[in-house]
């Protein structure tokens, strides 16, 4: 059997475009039947809020297309991937609310205003209110479990666009139902409280976005978390400069550790690796980590910017070595960039177990006096391999 492999992108793409379209189905099917039970039953908010229903379809196809581009994977121009997109889409979903907003509160200042209204709408008229209430309530709930399970703050701003939508035909309801009792400014007294929560969704989801936009970080409570999870990480002496920044519902975070100064680079990437595997898994929202492995606090000590790199400070100090004939047998050298100075590990053989030693004394602390008369050189340790063979 032939199989296809789906990028998790293109499943995650799939999911709010199968959540989106069944959307734009039911807004359609629920805007027809208000437009037209609002004709029949002589009630203009209904029809108002058919239109509105309407125009609904307007956000979904911003939806669609946040979407489409907003799942691509990175490329070379994108390296962090393109989850900004949605970020973009729903501010403009956000923006879209609260220009809903705006023209209900109008609509219901104009009607207050009104010294006379109308002939009343007909009680079937609450009967498709009552529809598209349960529809649009329906709707927000399916949408708001997608937008949880693939993590898209751009399918949640939608989702609340549908709750705004029962809000308003809530209004609706409340208006011809008062209407009907008697009271003919419920209904727009109703609208005004409404269009201000619609206005309150529509900034949360719009400065949410534009946070998320100029790089605002974690929460202090989730970076503080993240902090005492990476302390308590074997290997690890302490941070620094821990950054976070939102990306698309998902969250980047970068690092300084600081570990042993004295262990191997291999040990040190591979302490590197455990804090970034263990972000993770441990924290949901977290997608990638980039850790930068400090042999010191970099925000503290002294800088070796200004040091030589191996091979320039190699030749300088065979110059020192030159009248030490025992330096020419050295097997490796290890450089320890620390504190403003360079730091070093000598490694020699010993000829055999009958050298003398005073010989080997003579020549370590020869080897050490020479290193140090350069002021780039710190502390300077010598070490001598004998070779036990049996």
């Amino acid at each position: 059997m032939e199989t296809i492999d789906i990028a998790p992108s293109d499943a995650r793409f799939g999911a709010i475009r199968r959540v989106t379209l069944i959307g734009s189905l039911i807004n359609l099917i629920v805007s027809t039947a208000q437009i037209a039970g609002g004709l029949m039953a002589h009630s203009q908010a209904l029809v108002a809020d058919g239109l509105h229903t309407l125009s609904d379809l307007a956000s979904d196809v911003v939806v669609l297309l946040a979407a489409k581009h907003g799942s691509q994977d990175a490329d070379d121009e994108h390296p962090y991937g393109h989850r900004r997109i949605e970020t973009l889409g729903s501010v403009v979903v956000g923006l879209a609310l609260m220009g809903v907003a705006a023209g209900i509160a109008i609509e219901a200042f104009s009607h207050l205003l009104q010294p006379t209204h109308g002939p009343g709408p007909e009680p079937v008229a609450l009967a498709f209110a009552l529809l598209a209430i349960a529809a649009k309530e329906s709707l927000y709930h399916y949408t708001m479990h997608v937008a949880k399970r693939v993590k898209s703050n751009l399918l949640k701003a939608n989702a609340w666009h549908h709750r705004s939508d029962v809000l308003s035909s809530l209004i609706v309801f409340a208006g011809i139902g008062g209407t009907l009792l008697g009271f003919e400014h419920l209904d727009s007294i109703a609208a005004i409280a409404v269009s201000a929560m619609i206005l309150r969704i529509g900034w949360q989801l719009a400065t949410s976005g534009v946070r998320e936009l100029i790089d605002t970080g974690l929460d202090a409570d989730e970076v503080e978390a993240i902090r005492d999870s990476i302390l308590a990480l074997d290997g690890v002496k302490s941070l620094h400069m821990l950054r976070t920044r939102r990306m698309g519902g998902e969250a980047l975070a970068d690092v300084h550790i600081q570990v042993n100064p004295r262990i191997s680079v291999s040990e040190g990437h591979h302490i590197g690796e455990a804090v970034r595997d263990h972000l993770i898994t441990h924290f949901e929202h977290v997608s990638d980590v980039t850790v930068h492995v400090d042999p010191e606090d970099d925000e503290r000590e002294a800088s070796c910017m200004h040091l030589p790199l191996r091979q320039a400070l190699l030749a300088a100090l065979r110059q020192q070595w030159k009248d030490i004939p025992a330096a020419a047998n050295l097997e490796n050298v290890h450089l320890h960039y620390l504190n403003g100075r360079a730091h070093l590990d000598l490694f020699m053989p010993l000829r055999g177990p009958s050298e003398a030693t005073d010989s080997v004394h003579e020549v370590a602390e020869q080897l050490i006096s020479t290193s140090k008369q350069l002021p780039e050189i710190g502390e300077v340790r010598v070490y001598f391999r004998h070779e036990c063979t049996k």
